[in-house]
Parts: structure tokens; C-alpha cells; sequence
């Protein structure tokens, strides 16, 4: 059971990353998801 949940995690990490094209790419993503965070989390205060 953890195996198939090993390979269901690498296939998610793989296709994330292709979908970002590039390593650039993924770091652009990942920041403006925190700046979503942030940007809701300080709404919410």
C-alpha cells in the first residue's frame, strides 16, 4: 500500500513540474500561491 502511494506521489510531483515547464516557471508558481495565502489570510483578519 505505501508503494502505490510512493508512485501516486511521484507521478503528481512529475506532471506538476512538466506542467511548469521549468524550474523558473515552478518558482513563479509557488510564489504567487503565497502571495495568495498572504493576500487572503490578511482579508480574513
Amino acid at each position: 500500500m505505501f508503494k502505490s502511494n510512493y508512485v501516486l506521489a511521484s507521478f503528481l510531483v512529475i506532471f506538476g513540474l512538466a506542467a511548469c515547464e521549468t524550474i523558473e516557471g515552478a518558482g513563479r508558481d509557488i510564489e504567487h500561491t503565497g502571495e495568495a495565502i498572504t493576500n487572503a489570510s490578511q482579508e480574513a483578519q
